[in-house]
């Protein structure tokens, strides 16, 4: 690990999909809106191969790239690196520093990524004045991965000041090893923990498996192939949650803020709402709020936000999304955890790997090209 030095080179981009060929439009051009807002995208940044963020103290937004750096955006730009661990991590299939998060305080910061055997580790560091303390660094969790897909990786604290962590099935493809349905596995699963309830962490007591001896306590939800991206609604406390499909389906999950957990998702009995591969749909399935196919130019959902800002009145409370095939930035309006319309923004960004939300509710878009884009009126 290293404090407050060099960037690292990043090589290659995140092969989420394999030989991809993607034209998009600038990050500052905007193209004619189809749908009731009219946005811009303006690149406020550049960085190698952006992948996560957060939204930090004094109106920051910390910014993770791919290979093991942290980087702060301000109104000066994209500082040096604050935390660097490009010597603990590898970027070899979906593998990397893969997400980052604040504690409600802003008094611990969580990175979540694969280290060089490719297990899923998140560790801890306290924070003090804004700055990280490196010798408070602790491992929380970890978790093998079978595989160099399907890591998953988002993490992020609720609105009841847990910290969720999505997990995918493990990877190859058709999750060979039912993760997805198995209880016995964090992986293909969102977790809900207390990382400052216990050593290394605590359950939640009101977890909805902790009194069944065939599941792990960790269980919030399950049923899921490879949750890349999910948020909490600061208006509503509303949980979605976008998972990458296999070969026809991509979807968005809901839940409401009064959900009691262990929704199951369906995956791999179900892609979307469509048996897989001949599967049987589970009596308990919750079907996705929201699911398109791969007819067009769309291959892998990257989940975003419920958007809360000031800046674009006509688009609070719609949902952004976008594919990272596709680029397209997307909102779907809903009410009561049904989707009454969906609009397509007019602006592409890229390849778009990850959508990140500031303290007032303002979104950006990561491009894992480079581009950090924040999302204006037009």
């Amino acid at each position: 690990m290293k404090l407050r030095t060099r960037s690292s080179a990043i090589i290659g981009t995140i092969c989420l999909v394999a030989s991809l060929a993607l034209t998009t439009a600038s990050a500052d051009e905007p193209t004619a809106p189809r749908g009731s807002a009219e946005i811009t995208l303006k690149e406020v940044a550049r960085a190698q191969n952006p992948i996560a963020g957060a939204a930090g103290p004094g109106d920051t937004v910390w910014i993770a790239e791919r290979a093991g750096t942290v980087r702060v955006l301000d109104d000066q730009g994209l500082g040096e690196p604050v935390l660097d661990i490009s010597d603990e991590t590898t970027v070899d299939g979906e593998r990397g520093l893969l997400g980052v998060a604040f504690d409600k305080e802003f008094a611990h910061f969580y990175i979540s990524f694969t280290n060089r055997e490719g297990t899923s580790t998140l560790d801890e560091f306290a924070v003090r004045d804004g700055e990280i303390q490196p010798d408070t660094r602790r491992t929380v969790l970890t978790q093998t991965q079978p595989y160099s897909n399907h890591n998953g990786g988002d993490i992020r604290f609720g609105p009841d000041g847990y910290l969720y962590i999505a997990f995918g099935d493990g990877g190859s493809g058709g999750d060979p090893h039912g993760n997805g349905q198995g209880l016995d596995t964090l992986l293909g699963k969102l977790l809900r923990i207390d990382p400052s309830g216990g050593e290394p962490y605590a359950i939640p007591a009101d977890n909805p498996f902790v009194d069944d001896p065939n599941a792990k306590d960790e269980i919030w939800a399950y049923g899921l192939r490879n949750p890349w991206r999910f948020s909490f609604d600061t208006g509503t406390g509303d949980l979605l949650i976008g998972d990458v499909g296999q070969n026809d389906w991509e979807e968005i999950d809901w839940a409401p803020a009064d959900s009691e957990g262990g929704e199951n998702y369906g995956w791999s009995q179900m892609e979307g709402n469509h048996p897989f591969r001949g599967g049987t749909e589970p009596a308990n399935h919750v079907p996705p709020v929201h699911e398109y196919g791969r007819g067009g130019l769309g291959c892998s959902v990257t989940g975003g936000y419920v958007y809360r800002g000031e800046a674009i009145p006509e688009l609070k409370g719609q949902y952004l999304f976008s594919d990272y095939c596709d680029g397209t930035v997307r909102a779907l309006r809903m009410a009561n955890g049904e989707v009454t319309g969906e609009s397509d923004l007019g602006v592409s960004g890229g390849q778009v790997i990850s959508f990140v939300q500031d303290g007032k509710g303002e979104l950006y878009v990561l491009d894992i090209a480079g581009s950090v884009s924040r999302i204006d009126p037009a």
